[in-house]
């Protein structure tokens, strides 16, 4: 049959024509990966350019953000301060005007018991009988046979027998005479 060394020369040509018509095809599929890979590295480089500076405006505005919320926060307690100051003064204000009420309401009372009292006719009758009731208190004798009240007590027992049933007072002596303003009470 046919000499060998021709098929091995058949079987180089049909690979030389094989890797030629790839080497044609593969000719504009490696431009276009080589422009993919220079418009790559363009990416990168102006990522590298750009991206820092907009990670820092990022980090940036959060911490305004932040910082936002924390004086929003602040202001709304300070808000809600003032609220309650308001309502503090608003309740005081509100007790004031009620004690004013209060005492001007005594203050027209006392006015009005003054005015007429000033206005009442005087009766000079009475006011005599007021002088001789008062002058006929200082003419009684001081030995009287009725004890006088302690001025202390509520119950209006007399002093001597309160001392009698509580050992710890100190006792009067029956001897010395009682003082003046315990003879106009009785």
């Amino acid at each position: 049959m046919i000499d060998p060394v021709f098929w091995l020369g058949l079987s180089i040509m049909l690979v030389a024509l094989s890797l030629t018509a790839v080497l044609i095809v593969a000719l504009p599929a490696l431009q276009e990966l080589a422009r993919a890979a220079r418009s790559a590295e363009k990416l990168f480089d102006t990522l590298g350019r750009e991206f820092p500076p907009t990670l820092e405006a990022i980090r940036l505005t959060g911490l305004e953000i932040s910082e936002l919320t924390d004086e929003i926060n602040e202001g709304a307690k300070g808000a809600s301060g003032i609220v309650k100051q308001a309502n503090q003064s608003v309740s005081s204000t509100k007790e004031q005007a009620e004690n004013v009420q209060d005492k001007s309401r005594g203050v027209v009372a006392g006015v009005k018991a003054a005015w007429k009292t000033w206005n009442r006719p005087s009766d000079k009758s009475r006011s005599i009988e007021r002088i001789q009731a008062s002058q006929n208190r200082n003419l009684e004798p001081r030995g009287r046979t009725k004890p006088p009240l302690n001025p202390i007590s509520t119950e209006g027992q007399p002093y001597q027998q309160k001392n009698k049933n509580n050992p710890t007072k100190r006792r009067t002596n029956p001897n010395r005479s009682n003082p003046p303003h315990n003879q106009q009470q009785e």
